[in-house]
């Protein structure tokens, strides 16, 4: 009964510390498959295989009750304190390679998602990629700008001569 607290209040504290939490069903993977999985995320997240009934107690105790439903058969975890977006994208590109995976859904931001929403996030490109993107824009605004100024004055000093 201890272990059973004890193993609840470490699933309660990874459910309050996360940002993230994304539901899987594991069934079929190997041992192997799992090290390779946890591998992938493990800059942004932790991966645990998870009892479904303390799970869902911790969840409930973490103020999330949405996962309920979906904690059925063999569940695991994937707890983010990293990037959402990066651990989204390695787990759906993990289950593209092995089929044996099943996202579920899980929580973001307070939101509870299904398995198409975080497909959906996984589509989203990188914050790096993003900030590049912006940076790039906002450097050709700036140049843009720059090549009207140097042509207003290049008028200005023709009219003036």
């Amino acid at each position: 009964m201890a272990n059973k607290e004890a193993s609840v209040a470490e699933l309660t504290n990874l459910f309050e510390s996360s940002t993230a939490v994304l539901l899987t069903e594991y069934r079929g993977l190997t041992v192997a498959q799992l090290k390779q999985l946890r591998g992938n995320i493990r800059q942004d997240a932790s991966y645990a295989v998870v009892k479904n009934t303390l799970t869902k107690i911790a969840a409930n105790n973490a103020g999330i009750t949405t996962l309920d439903d979906d904690l059925t058969g063999p569940s695991a975890v994937a707890f983010v304190h990293g990037d959402f977006v990066a651990t989204a994208k390695a787990v759906r590109d993990f289950a593209k390679a092995n089929p044996s995976l099943v996202i579920k859904g899980g929580v973001f931001e307070g939101k509870t998602l299904n398995a198409d929403e975080v497909n959906k996030y996984a589509s989203l490109e990188s914050r790096e990629v993003l900030l590049a993107k912006a940076a790039g824009m906002m450097k050709a605004t700036m140049g843009k700008a720059a090549a009207t100024i140097d042509a207003l004055r290049e008028k200005l000093e023709t009219a003036a001569a």
